[in-house]
C-alpha cells in the first residue's frame, strides 16, 4: 500500500549520510530535504537557544536558516560539510541578530535621552516664559519715567551717564 512505500522510502532516507542527503537536496529531493530537517531541527534548536535563552527566536531562527538552505539548494556546494554549514549559518543569524539588538537598543536609548531632553528643555521654556511675561507684568506697574529709565538701562542697555543725558535729569535721579 502507500503508506507502506512512503514509510519504507523516509527510512530509506534515514539511512543515508549527510553527503548523499545533500546530493538529493542540490537535486530538489523533498523528501531528503524533509530528512535533513528531522535529523538537525533539535540539534540546531539546542544549539540556538543557548546562546539566544529564547525559544520562539531560536524556533526563527531555525526556520530561516532551513528556508535558505531549500531556496539555496541549486546553489549549494556538496563538498561543504551539512553540520558545518548549518552550524555557521546558526551562529552567525545569533550574531545578527544580537547585533540589531545593540542597534536596536542604542537607537532606544537615543531616542528616551532626546525625549528626556525635549520635555526638560520645554520645560524649561515654558517656566523661561512665564517669568518673562511675569517680569512685563511687573514693568508695565512701573510708575511711568521709571519705566522709561528701567527700559532703557535693561532692554537698550544704556548705562546711568546716557540714561541721564537722555532724560536731562541727574545721575543720582537715574
Amino acid at each position: 500500500s502507500y503508506i507502506h512505500l512512503v514509510v519504507a522510502s523516509m527510512s530509506y532516507y534515514q539511512t543515508l549520510s549527510d553527503r548523499e542527503l545533500t546530493t538529493l537536496l542540490c537535486e530538489s529531493d523533498e523528501r531528503a530535504f524533509s530528512e535533513i530537517y528531522l535529523r538537525y531541527h533539535s540539534l540546531l534548536m539546542i544549539y540556538v537557544n543557548k546562546k539566544l535563552h529564547d525559544k520562539q527566536e531560536s524556533e526563527d531562527i531555525i526556520h530561516e536558516i532551513m528556508t535558505a538552505l531549500w531556496k539555496n539548494r541549486l546553489k549549494y556546494n556538496v563538498h561543504t560539510s551539512l553540520a558545518s554549514y548549518l552550524y555557521t549559518a546558526a551562529r552567525n543569524r545569533c550574531l545578527d541578530l544580537f547585533s540589531h539588538k545593540k542597534v536596536e537598543s542604542r537607537y532606544i536609548t537615543s531616542l528616551q535621552n532626546f525625549i528626556e531632553y525635549a520635555a526638560s528643555n520645554t520645560d524649561y521654556l515654558v517656566r523661561e516664559n512665564d517669568l518673562r511675561a511675569l517680569i512685563a507684568k511687573e514693568i508695565q506697574l512701573l510708575p511711568p519715567k521709571m519705566r522709561e529709565i528701567f527700559l532703557l538701562s535693561r532692554s537698550h542697555s544704556k548705562s546711568h551717564r546716557e540714561i541721564a543725558d537722555i532724560l536731562a535729569i541727574s545721575e543720582q535721579t537715574v
